[in-house]
């Protein structure tokens, strides 16, 4: 497994490169940060800005150079730059906002509060969907199915921005009618907040009841209706029918043959609720006040703030590529068919 592990890594390289790539491309042509930098300082002063500005911000922002040599530049820094470019060398690329941002600084800081709920989010969201697959499958046409079928339709269709609001304002008349502020709805940490890593933990868990809520319920829907399709295969499969035809228990046929491999295709789904839930951080990190990654992106797509939102892109697309490793190696455990040599 280690040496399929390393292949995984490897072939990751290319893949991530010819994603930035995309990335660069598609950020480039969508808009013009120079253009919107000349135009706000034309509505400040009133006045034209002057052409040796406006060729001071196309060198500042290397919008001066071709699009291939700036992501050359941006992907490793080789070349003549003002030293603030170069992934390979450590360095993000100039914010719009000058030295008053750097985008390496604050995607180092803001990753971790985007990354445990990300993260929380996704584990809920698959276990939870796991067991209601399991159950619609096993009790295949009951109340309890069409129960849960209708939930999780219901999950799929409501808007994330809005099922987020719903939830702020319920924790809000939740904590009136306790007379506590149990469910915390404003920001990720208690302002000021000092401690060792357990403590961090502990305090952040209130912040993220809610909005993992959020995260989890618009991803797991999807998901578990792969698991029931996928049960409901595997409990009519011959092998199966087989064991209990032998007399096997039927805890013991759920259990070692029949969800086993009913895991495989919601392994392969994995990443994909992985990457759902990074892009759904920008709308609950702008209602609940965060300040992560999901945030940052938000307010640099606003601005148009070229190499903050190619920062995100790039981060959200190495935890993809992370998330489907693990979904890759985990087919070894659940198929014992499968060898990685």
């Amino acid at each position: 497994m280690l040496v399929f592990t390393i292949r995984r890594i490897v072939m990751m390289i290319p893949v991530l490169i010819g994603a930035s790539l995309l990335a660069f491309v598609l950020v480039s042509v969508s808009g013009d940060p120079v253009a919107d930098q000349v135009f706000i300082l034309e509505q400040s002063t009133g006045e034209p800005v002057p052409q040796e500005t406006v060729d001071n911000i196309k060198e500042r922002l290397y919008y001066d150079r071709s699009l291939p040599e700036r992501y050359w530049l941006w992907l490793t820094g080789i070349g003549e730059t003002n030293g603030d470019i170069g992934l390979l060398q450590g360095e993000w690329g100039p914010s719009i906002e000058g030295s008053a941002i750097d985008v390496g600084e604050e995607i180092g800081s803001r990753f971790w509060i985007t990354l445990r709920l990300v993260l929380f989010a996704t584990v809920a969201s698959i276990a939870i969907a796991i067991l209601t697959g399991v159950v619609s499958a096993v009790k295949q046409y009951s109340k309890v199915d069409y129960l849960l079928t209708f939930i999780g339709f219901l999950a799929l269709s409501m808007p994330t921005f809005w099922f987020g609001l719903l939830m702020k304002e319920a924790a809000v008349q939740t904590n009136n009618a306790i007379g506590s502020t149990f469910f915390q709805t404003y920001r990720d940490s208690t302002r000021g907040f000092h401690g060792n890593g357990w403590e961090v933990f502990l305090d952040a868990i209130p912040y993220l009841i809610i909005p993992t809520i959020v995260l989890m319920l618009t991803g797991y829907a999807a998901m578990s209706r792969y698991q029931r399709a996928s049960m409901l295969e595997v409990l009519n499969s011959d092998y199966v029918r087989l064991a209990r035809a032998k007399g096997v228990r039927n805890g013991t046929v759920m259990r070692r043959h029949a969800l086993r491999t009913a895991l495989i295709p919601v392994a392969t789904f994995a990443p994909l609720g992985l990457a759902t839930a990074m892009g759904g951080s920008l709308v609950i990190e702008r209602i609940f006040g965060w300040r992560g990654l999901g945030a940052f992106a938000y307010d640099a797509i606003t601005h148009n703030d070229a190499f903050a939102v190619l920062g995100y892109l790039f981060i959200s697309g190495v935890i993809v590529l992370i998330g489907i490793l693990i979904s890759d190696l985990m087919y070894g455990v659940l198929d014992p068919r499968i060898r990685y040599e």
